[in-house]
C-alpha cells in the first residue's frame, strides 16, 4: 500500500493533523479543512472520509470504510478500529417518500436527518459494520461483523446484528496495556 508522503499530507489542507499519519493515497478525502486526524492513525485504500471529522490518535479506519460527517460530524476516539468496508453516515435522506431524496435534489424539496456520531475509545467495529446518524458507540464495544447501530448502545459491551444487541460484557484489561504504551511514549 503506497501512502500519501508529508507534502501531500500537508496540501491537502487538514483542519490538523497529528505526527506519524499514514493515509493510502488511494483514500478519497474531501472537506479536508473539516477533517482532524491524531497521532499514529492509518487510513487504508479506498476510504471515503467527507464533511466534519474528528479522528483520536493511534485509529485505524480498513479498507472500503466510508465516513460521511455531514454537518453534522462524526468523532472517532483514541485506539478505535473500524474495520473493512464499514460506513459511518451522520447525514441521511429521509426514506419515507414523504420527500424527495439524494444529493441532486434541492434542500425544499428534501428533509435530511444531521445528527453527530460518536465512536468511543478502544471501540472496534467489525467488518461491514453500519452506525446511522445521531448513533453513539461508546467507550470499549466491540460489534461483530454486519452488526446495524441503530440507537446508542452500552460501553463495554460486545454488540452483534441487525439491528445491534448487546450479547455480553467487554473486558477491560486493555487499559493497562494502554496506560503501560502511553508511559513508554513518554520517556
Amino acid at each position: 500500500m503506497a501512502y500519501l508522503d508529508d507534502d501531500a499530507l500537508i496540501a491537502a489542507g487538514f483542519r490538523s493533523l497529528g505526527a506519524n499519519v499514514r493515509i493510502s493515497d488511494k483514500a478519497s478525502i474531501y472537506d479536508a479543512d473539516r477533517i482532524s486526524i491524531g497521532d499514529n492513525t492509518r487510513i487504508d485504500d479506498f476510504c471515503v472520509l467527507s464533511g466534519t471529522i474528528t479522528i483520536g490518535r493511534n485509529v485505524h479506519i480498513a479498507v472500503f470504510c466510508n465516513l460521511a460527517g455531514g454537518r453534522a460530524g462524526i468523532t472517532v476516539c483514541d485506539f478505535a478500529g473500524i474495520s473493512y468496508g464499514s460506513h459511518l453516515v451522520a447525514q441521511s435522506d429521509d426514506y419515507s417518500g414523504a420527500t424527495m431524496t439524494g444529493p441532486t435534489v434541492p434542500a425544499e424539496f428534501k428533509h435530511e436527518t444531521s445528527e453527530p456520531i460518536y465512536i468511543g475509545r478502544h471501540t472496534i467495529l467489525g467488518t461491514n459494520t453500519v452506525v446511522l446518524p445521531g448513533v453513539t458507540v461508546p467507550d470499549g464495544v466491540s460489534a461483530g461483523a454486519h452488526t446495524l447501530f441503530t440507537k446508542s448502545v452500552e460501553p463495554w459491551s460486545v454488540y452483534v446484528g441487525s439491528p445491534a444487541h448487546r450479547v455480553k460484557a467487554r473486558e477491560q484489561g486493555l487499559l493497562e496495556m494502554e496506560r503501560n504504551y502511553l508511559r513508554g511514549e513518554s520517556n
